[in-house]
């Protein structure tokens, strides 16, 4: 009993692994995937007890994430901090690419603006440190893993905001030593937060001046994992109950036996549908997160992001424009549940923020 207590105080409602995978041991680079064909995803047992639902019909299985598809070979450059006079012609470009560094980071250590116009004879601090170029299709997730460090030390690192896209082309700051990692390390660089994706760290680095298309309503078949998700638009400032009915069993924040729940549980008939919060973009889909099953992550703009776990069927895709209200899903007893419900949770940044201080009173 001691030991199944342990195990559900370590994984449930913490964020979880946003899986569907089965990754090899850490450093190794190579993860082990398996994505389930449709015939493979969870039917419930008793249609009988099913709701009337807008769109039984599952969507297509997503392409694998970016993270999966663009590994990340570790071969930063480190450089010592220095300084650096302003030749005539000199770009802030060129001068990161002649001395290795990124060209953020050194404006940010001297404090330059758009347009970052440099004088002739001017000093300029270059900061030190590992320098990653950041190639086509990479994701901040894959990055890290490389490193065995993690997305969200990378995001401070180089003081990345909304919506966190990463340019190729650029040189990022690895944050931490090369000393040899321990295996504990090791194994935390490899644990996948529902933050990072919320913070942009699944979605694939475009070249500079490219746009990430425009979400469409109608997704015919997977978006690409080299395509990044479009950026939804600004927030219309309301949420809407994620399901019209139910009860909330389990509550934001720190449980009983110390396990800590990053959302709300609100029982529900298995194959209740699932709505939208509001207005937004789907950012991840998977059928088989550690915890949390069938999983739903949309984000909405203002660094709003909405999740919804334990799916028993997913009706949406990675890319995929959705309404205020729209079926995402249908509600189930997948991951760790111990009865039909849906796990929800609101997060601003990556920050897990209280859904019954954002929903509507009822």
């Amino acid at each position: 009993m001691r030991a199944i207590a342990m195990i559900v105080a370590a994984l449930i409602l913490t964020g979880c692994i946003p899986a569907g995978q089965d990754y090899g041991p850490p450093g190794t680079g190579q993860p082990q995937v398996a994505y389930p064909a449709p015939s493979d995803r969870y039917e419930p047992q008793d249609r009988e007890k099913r709701q009337p639902m807008e769109a039984d019909v599952p969507a297509p299985p997503s392409a694998p994430p970016a993270w999966i598809a663009q590994p990340v070979t570790p071969d930063a450059r480190s450089i010592p901090n220095s300084t650096y006079v302003v030749q005539p012609g000199d770009t802030l470009r060129g001068v990161a690419e002649r001395m290795g560094a990124g060209s953020e980071n050194i404006a940010d250590a001297n404090g330059l603006a758009a347009p970052f116009v440099l004088r002739p004879g001017q000093r300029l601090t270059i900061p030190g440190g590992r320098y990653h170029l950041v190639r086509p299709g990479q994701s901040g997730i894959a990055i890290a893993r490389a490193y065995g460090v993690k997305w969200s030390d990378i995001v401070a690192a180089n003081q990345l905001t909304e919506p966190y896209m990463l340019r190729a082309g650029r040189r990022i700051l690895i944050p931490g030593s090369e000393r040899p990692q321990t295996l504990a390390e090791r194994a935390a660089a490899f644990k996948i937060d529902l933050g990072d994706i919320a913070t942009g760290g699944g979605e694939p680095a475009i070249p500079e001046g490219d746009r990430a298309p425009r979400a469409a309503s109608d997704i015919r078949k997977p978006l690409p994992p080299s395509v990044p998700v479009a950026t939804p638009g600004p927030f219309n400032g309301d949420f809407l109950w994620p399901v019209s009915t139910g009860k909330v069993v389990n509550r934001f924040g720190a449980g009983a036996s110390g396990e800590r729940n990053d959302g709300i549980n609100i029982a529900v008939p298995l194959g209740t549908p699932v709505k939208a919060v509001a207005d937004g973009v789907v950012i991840y889909t998977a059928t088989k997160v550690a915890g949390l099953g069938g999983l739903v992550m949309v984000k909405h703009g203002d660094g709003w992001t909405s999740v919804y776990g334990h799916a028993s069927r997913i009706l949406v895709q990675r890319g995929q424009a959705v309404k205020r209200g729209q079926s995402l899903a249908l509600s189930g007893d997948t991951g760790f549940a111990d009865r039909p419900e849906l796990h929800f949770e609101l997060r601003k940044g990556r920050s897990p923020i209280d859904p019954l201080d954002e929903l509507p009173k009822r």
